[in-house]
């Protein structure tokens, strides 16, 4: 879908309630600490047979940022401390010399993702040694699609060289918002110049391609300001766009305190923020993925979307569906062979398995066969906007109606709002349902009542 017109803010504002955003299912809260290192050594190894030949996508997790930004919603630690840095890498290569005996070598890496914190803060030897070090206990695949998250500030010309020569061909920034009084608010200034500087500096070196963050319900946006900020954007002419909702969660990240809230936008003014963006990108020539993302038409994104071989990560929508993903680094969770095992947050729990040499696993979870059903519907419908019954039915040996027959009453008020369509074979969802997509699939999830019923932990879906 290229366009979306008449969006109701009215009826969108219905639908705004906390739900998981399903980068997995079932959704982290799910993960126990029943689940062990143990579990997961015995994982990897079962699923790196020598039959095993599927594809391996690769996480880093750099947690280290310069200054805090007030909204930030990540795993992060603030450090000059240049000795705390490099120690933290010699834990990531002892991580990857205690995983590599367990892989299989004729498996390819064709996806592989540096994210934070801020991989950037990095220097630039500290990066092309974390590359080289990752090249000697993996076999990446000639076509293989590298990101990296970074930050404009403190960004030079030799940082992204490194990138570049480390064989990255993706890059994501944040920008969040160009309006200096936003920023200040948020503590992350940062000069409309230095976002194009490391624009620049990307194209110039041959990276892919570039995706800009931004982020609306940020303290002092107005609908003006926030469409003047696009409209830079839009003339920067990224790849890919990513607009989030703020998620303005003070009872899981404390530091968001630091922002006034009496200066957040009204919910009306946020949902008007989020009809123009959507309004203003997709008249730019952009496709609205949905759950936040917009691509160029021939944007692999958006390419495959329209082939239904789009996929959904921990790192949001991927064109690499059926990879295992093996993760490194504190609080990183990878998921392969029906599991997931998340490592610990804190560093020096982190360090401490590794200096056992144990594998820092402290949560995880191993899916049912009902999880695996329920994972496939959600992913399918996220990503598709549409979903086939009987595909579902031919993979599983399942009624698809029966199976769900308690997910349908919660469609009514869908298809009475005309969102969702139902047919024998189809579930569709139309026009404005992309806007309320977490709310259609969180009818599929058998564990949401159970999670809501706890302390809050979901951001809001729109």
């Amino acid at each position: 879908m290229s366009t979306m017109e008449n969006i109701d803010i009215q009826l969108i504002k219905k639908y705004d309630r906390p739900g998981p955003r399903y980068t997995s299912y079932p959704p982290a809260p799910a993960f126990s600490s029943s689940f062990t290192a143990d579990d997961f050594f015995q994982s990897l190894k079962e699923n790196n047979t020598p039959e095993n030949k599927a594809e391996m996508s690769l996480y880093f997790h750099i947690p280290f940022c310069d200054t805090l930004c007030y909204f930030c919603g990540c795993n992060m630690l603030v450090t000059r401390s240049r000795p705390r840095i490099a120690e933290y890498l010699d834990y990531l290569k002892n991580e990857m010399k205690l995983s590599a005996p367990y892989f299989n070598k004729a498996r390819k890496v064709g996806q592989l993702h540096w994210g934070g914190g801020t991989p950037s803060y990095l220097n630039p030897d500290e990066i092309t040694m974390l590359a080289n070090s990752i090249k000697e206990h993996f076999t990446f695949s000639p076509d293989i699609e590298a990101g990296v998250e970074i930050d404009p500030r403190g960004l030079t010309f030799e940082h992204m060289s490194a990138f570049r020569d480390a064989g990255f061909n993706r890059v994501s920034m944040g920008v969040q918002d160009f309006e200096p009084k936003v920023q200040e608010a948020v503590n992350r200034v940062q000069p409309e110049k230095i976002t194009r500087d490391a624009v620049e500096w990307s194209r110039k070196l041959g990276f892919k391609s570039i995706n800009l963050d931004m982020i609306y319900g940020l303290p002092y946006q107005t609908i003006e300001s926030f469409e003047n900020s696009l409209r830079k954007i839009i003339d920067i002419s990224p790849e890919r766009i990513a607009v989030f909702n703020f998620a303005h969660v003070p009872w899981l990240k404390s530091h968001q305190k630091l922002i006034d809230k009496n200066a957040l936008p009204a919910p009306e003014v946020k949902l008007e923020i989020l009809k123009m963006t959507i309004e203003l990108l997709t008249s730019s020539g952009y496709v609205y993925i949905g759950m936040d993302h917009f691509a160029k038409p021939d944007d692999e994104l958006a390419i495959a979307q329209h082939k239904k071989t789009l996929y959904r990560n921990f790192q949001g929508y991927s064109t690499h569906a059926g990879a295992d993903l093996y993760a490194f680094g504190n609080s990183a969770i990878s998921q392969f062979n029906n599991v997931y095992a998340q490592n610990y947050k804190s560093l020096q729990d982190y360090y401490n398995a590794l200096k056992a040499n144990h594998f820092p696993t402290v949560l995880g979870y191993r899916m049912t066969d009902d999880d695996i059903i329920r994972q496939r519907v959600i992913t399918r419908l996220m990503c598709d906007m549409e979903l086939n019954k009987r595909d579902i039915e031919k993979k599983f040996g399942i009624d698809f109606d029966e199976y769900f027959a308690n997910a349908y009453p919660k469609f009514e008020e869908f298809v009475e709002d005309n969102l969702l369509e139902l047919t024998d074979d189809k579930i569709i969802i139309k026009g404005m349902g992309r806007l309320v997509i977490r709310n259609i699939a969180m009818a599929f999830d058998a564990y949401l009542e159970k999670m809501m019923k706890e302390k809050p932990i979901f951001s809001r879906t729109v």
